[in-house]
Order: C-alpha cells, then sequence, then structure tokens
C-alpha cells in the first residue's frame, strides 16, 4: 500500500472510531443541556435534553429537566399552538419522569409545575379540574424533599387560586366535582408557604413576586411594595427573570 492508501486508511479508522455528535450519550447531552440552562438559554438546553431522550427514552435526568425548559418557554410564548404544544410535552415528559423515578421530588414537583401552568390558561371548571392533581403531586414532591421550593410555591400558588376563584364555583365544585378539598385551601397557608419558598430559595424572582401577589390580595399593600422593591434591584439569574421583573413593574404600578 502506497503513503497515500496508509493516510486515507488511517483517516477512515479514526473517524468509525470517534462517535459523532449526533450519537452522543444521554448524561453526555444532559451535561450540555445544564450548562445551556444555566447560561439562560432554554431552547438550547432543551434542544440538548431532547436529544438525551432519543439517545436513551428511560434517562430519569433528561425527563424532568426538558419538562422544566418546555414550561420556561411556554410562559414567555403567545398564546396558541405553539404554546399548547410546548405544555403538552412538558406534562409528557414530567408524567414519563414520575413513572421512571416515582420517589424524586423533582418529577413530582415538575408535573405539578406543568399541570399548573397549564391550567392558567383554561376556564375555571376546568381548573378546578387540574388543580386536585396538581396538589397531589407537589405534596408528593415535598414527602421525598420537605424544603423543595419549587414544590412549597407550588403547593402556596394552588391555595391562592383557589382562593381566588369566587365562592360559587367553588362550592359547584364540592357538590358536583367530589373537590372537598378545596375547603382546605385558605390565605394564610397561601402566604405561610411562600414565604418557605423565599427562605429556602431566596434568589429565585419568582417567590417574591407570587408571594407579593398574595400580600396585595390579603391587603398588604405595604409588604407588597417591599417585595416589588427587592425583585427591581434583584439580578437576573433565571432565564424569565426579565419577564417577572416587568411583572413585577407592572403590578407595583396598580398597588
Amino acid at each position: 500500500m502506497n503513503r497515500l492508501g496508509k493516510i486515507a486508511g488511517l483517516a477512515l479508522s479514526i473517524w468509525a472510531a470517534a462517535p459523532p455528535m449526533e450519537a452522543q450519550s444521554a448524561a453526555e447531552r444532559v451535561t450540555l443541556g445544564d450548562a445551556a440552562y444555566d447560561q439562560r438559554r432554554p431552547k438550547d438546553a432543551l434542544d440538548h435534553f431532547l436529544k438525551a431522550i432519543a439517545a436513551d427514552s428511560t434517562q430519569y435526568e433528561s425527563r424532568w429537566k426538558a419538562s422544566r425548559a418546555q414550561v420556561d418557554l411556554a410562559e414567555i410564548a403567545p398564546k396558541g399552538p405553539a404554546m399548547d404544544s410546548l405544555m403538552s410535552a412538558a406534562q409528557h415528559n414530567a408524567e414519563v419522569a414520575v413513572r421512571l423515578r416515582g420517589t424524586d421530588p423533582e418529577g413530582h414537583f415538575s408535573l405539578a409545575r406543568a399541570l399548573g401552568r397549564k391550567a392558567l390558561s383554561v376556564g375555571t371548571m376546568d381548573r378546578i379540574r387540574f388543580s386536585k392533581i396538581i396538589r397531589s403531586e407537589a405534596l408528593d414532591a415535598l414527602k421525598y424533599d420537605s424544603t423543595h421550593a419549587g414544590a412549597l410555591h407550588v403547593l402556596g400558588m394552588w391555595n391562592a387560586e383557589i382562593m381566588r376563584v369566587n365562592g360559587f364555583a367553588r362550592a359547584f365544585a364540592k357538590t358536583f366535582l367530589g373537590a372537598d378539598v378545596f375547603g382546605l385551601a385558605n390565605w394564610a397557608e397561601a402566604q405561610r408557604l411562600l414565604e418557605a419558598a423565599v427562605a429556602h430559595d431566596p434568589k429565585r424572582i419568582v417567590h417574591r413576586l407570587d408571594l407579593a401577589g398574595i400580600c396585595a390580595d390579603r391587603g398588604d399593600r405595604a409588604k407588597a411594595r417591599e417585595l416589588y422593591d427587592w425583585i427591581a434591584s434583584a439580578p437576573v439569574v433565571e432565564s424569565n427573570d426579565d419577564l417577572y421583573k416587568r411583572q413585577a413593574a407592572e403590578r407595583f404600578k396598580k398597588l
């Protein structure tokens, strides 16, 4: 074999031995997705998590992290088919995560969060129907991690959203939907849980944003203003923090 042939043969053997980018393992893809997510690039993160799922559909980390990124993207998407598709996919990936590892809090939290976000886009009766499983999944997450700030947040907002439903709708739910659990919801518990979420994860803007909303609904405008002031000067860390800052500024004006 001449020299050129040997070089070509060597190049071919190296190419065959090196895995292409698309053949990266699920774990490697999750690592890349984590890096993109930390850099506030949820679309790129989601792409890596979905490729991890394609490489190994039973990979737990890729499932709940894909759901997280899909909910983040749905929060900033305009209402319509794109948002609906993201929410359906987020719910599906979280449901798979729960089936894969039912004793880990992240899958349960991801499912509660996905359903909670989806519930905000439907009518009152459908929202009430969602609420039972949202509460159940948040409680399951807290069963495995009692300090999980995200689950504390979801459960706090469950209380707040039930209290925001008018009394007639709550009475209808109790009578015709068998939703006696709605009688457990109250404003004091909503505030306590959001305050716990802030205590366990004090740098996350969204915890204070929703706590401020609860304080405003309870008539404590001074506390709400204090929280909105904190948000105004807080550093941007999460992918949707710019959105939360805008929402805080708009709500502050209405106080």
